[in-house]
């Protein structure tokens, strides 16, 4: 296993250390185009931790997650605003542009650091980057659908969350899929617990199927590389 990687600098420091400065204040949104291409360039540090040195973006994670959003199963399309729920997936990494990926195994930044920091990138954006576009109110309404996904109380937030641990799940099985059964990545699994609504349990459970039936294929049983008491394990969907 291999020490977390992540960004230890706030966001004004990362501000201080870009070879080509952000215009603040501007009237037109390029500016804020710029930063969005560090989301292209970011990558998530999960993968980085199992040597996986090419593995996806910032943006390729919130892209796929985007366009699961528009696949809500009906029962649970009736229920929520699906352009909303696309929007929110497509910001609610936004502030890693500045902050990179801080995963929960990182020991240089806490959970409150952490979302101290994104909020603050958040507020830098709507203020900074784009307070002058549109008359400030582009960059309010991405505030405010950041601090809605991440106060998680609408069924809105449910979903997007639930989206952002069944792409990881997606993308779990596709790494192991690709190092032909000789990458274990057991421990990202524990995230099928946390799943919140029954209908994205449904999808995780047949993602948890298609592992099975590839270790089956490889010659590894499940049970020997989970970790004790993981519901896929146990055949359990729940926490």
């Amino acid at each position: 296993m291999f020490a977390p990687i992540s960004n230890p600098l706030g966001e004004s420091a990362v501000l201080a250390t870009l070879p080509h400065p952000l215009e603040e204040c501007a009237s037109s949104p390029v500016p804020f185009f710029h930063l969005l291409e560090r989301l292209k360039t970011t990558k998530r540090e999960g993968w980085r931790r199992f040597n996986i040195s090419h593995g996806e973006s910032v943006s390729d994670h919130m892209y796929r997650m985007s366009i699961m959003t528009m696949l809500a199963p009906p029962s649970l399309a009736a229920k929520i605003n699906i352009p909303h729920c696309t929007k929110m997936a497509l910001v609610h990494d936004m502030a890693e542009s500045l902050v990179g990926d801080i995963t929960p195994v990182d020991t240089q930044v806490g959970k409150s650091e952490k979302a101290r920091r994104e909020t603050a990138v958040m507020e830098y954006i709507s203020q900074t980057l784009l307070g002058r576009v549109h008359g400030g109110l582009v960059g309010k309404d991405l505030r405010d659908v950041f601090r809605e996904y991440e106060d998680n109380q609408t069924l809105e937030a449910k979903f997007v969350h639930d989206i952002d641990k069944m792409e990881l799940l997606l993308q779990t099985v596709e790494y192991e899929r690709s190092h032909g059964g000789k990458l274990d990545l057991s421990e990202f699994y524990c995230v099928m617990s946390m799943i919140q609504l029954p209908e994205i349990r449904d999808w995780g459970a047949a993602v948890l199927q298609e592992r099975d039936a590839f270790w089956a294929c490889n010659g590894g049983n499940l049970e020997d590389v989970l970790p004790s008491g993981h519901p896929s394990a146990q055949g359990s969907l729940g926490e």
